[in-house]
């Protein structure tokens, strides 16, 4: 059993409410961000406080890398404290009447010295919080408030972070303040997370994993670059459809406030990012914002143009389809009218070109 739950997250839980239930088989890679996704009521947080210990009504298997935490069949359940976890909520849930300081120590008092994994200077540097140790937590802006508690959740030492809607209550500036150091800690850091979320674009930027959930049960599972191309899948469909690539930044023209970064499927021209010379960046590019043309175009306004074939294509809303590309082994969409379709004589195999905007891209 030991041998087989390492480097994985598995859980086997049900969940009965009045009119409720939670299904949960989930094998997933025990390192990484893994995405919970679905419609309010799917069950997104009663998974994760079913895996914290906080719902003791769920019956069934957690185990964390190789650690078993639940297994009522032998009779096996470790209380909430016991749990080597740190949970981050909407809410900052910080101790209004201590400052940052105290409120980090108290979440490294929950862990032997000899079992510290994440040192205190070590949450501190990643969020980048140094400089709010002595204020009171009363005092601070919403996204400061959710960096402290992600540091605080770190200082633990956990084997795994549940982080729920950490930015639901953020304004777009200090949701992306927010977003910047949890992509910090994904790269920086070798702990599994499992991020609910209602918001695509939170999870296409961080997630390596996701898992669609409905009406308490598993309606599909995968990489995140899969699932969101899949066009059997409604991710893939509508006005906030979109594919994640990932490039190599080669360049920066500062001039012209523009990158250059590839991947398999070519170059690419964006705007500048936070990334060094030979970092990788993750983009999203969204369907709307691709358009097909047969014959490679000149004196356009569009920077980006890249060699595609059409895999597959499949109706959208009313009057409109979403085309799946291949390009370079990648997978783009485009979401075109059914008249744009009918004048390209569109169909799987053939070869074109996609043109993307270069403001229009999103990192």
């Amino acid at each position: 059993m030991s041998q087989l739950l390492k480097g994985q997250l598995r859980t086997r839980l049900k969940l009965n409410y009045p009119g409720f239930a939670l299904e949960l088989d989930l094998d997933l890679a025990g390192r990484g961000v893994t995405a919970l996704f679905g419609p309010s009521g799917s069950g997104k947080t009663s998974c994760l406080r079913a895996i914290a210990g906080l719902e003791r009504r769920a019956k069934g298997l957690v185990a964390v890398n190789g650690e078993v935490w639940q297994d009522d069949a032998r009779g096996l359940f470790m209380p909430v404290h016991q749990r080597a976890l740190g949970y981050v909520f909407q809410e900052a849930s910080l101790f209004a009447h201590l400052n940052v300081a105290q409120n980090l120590n108290y979440g490294l008092h929950r862990v032997p010295p000899a079992l510290r994994r994440v040192s205190l200077e070590q949450s501190v540097a990643l969020l980048g919080i140094g400089h709010l140790l002595q204020r009171r937590s009363d005092a601070l802006s919403g996204g400061e408030r959710q960096r402290v508690a992600l540091a605080r959740a770190l200082a633990s030492s956990p084997s795994i972070l549940l982080l729920d809607e950490p930015l639901a209550a953020l304004d777009a500036a200090r949701k992306a303040e927010v977003l910047h150091y949890l992509e910090k800690l994904h790269n920086e850091l070798d702990i599994p997370v499992l991020y609910v979320s209602h918001a695509i674009d939170e999870v296409a930027r961080l997630a390596d994993h996701l898992v669609l959930l409905d009406s308490g049960k598993v309606t599909a599972s995968g990489r995140t670059e899969d699932m969101l191309t899949r066009l059997d899948l409604s991710l893939a469909h509508g006005d906030t459809a979109g594919a994640v690539l990932t490039l190599s930044v080669s360049r920066h023209d500062e001039s012209d406030h523009l990158s250059t970064a590839s991947f398999s499927g070519g170059v690419m021209s964006l705007p500048i990012q936070n990334r060094s010379i030979g970092q990788s960046l993750r983009i999203r590019v969204q369907a709307r914002d691709v358009s097909l043309t047969l014959q490679k175009q000149s004196g356009t306004s569009i920077l980006n143009i890249l060699s595609a074939t059409v895999s597959a294509i499949a109706p959208d809303s009313p009057g409109q389809v979403m085309v799946s590309l291949d390009v370079g082994g990648c997978t783009l969409l485009a979401r075109i009218t059914e008249r744009s379709a009918r004048t390209l004589s569109l169909a799987p195999g053939l070869s074109l070109y996609a043109q993307i905007k270069g403001v229009a891209i999103l990192g």
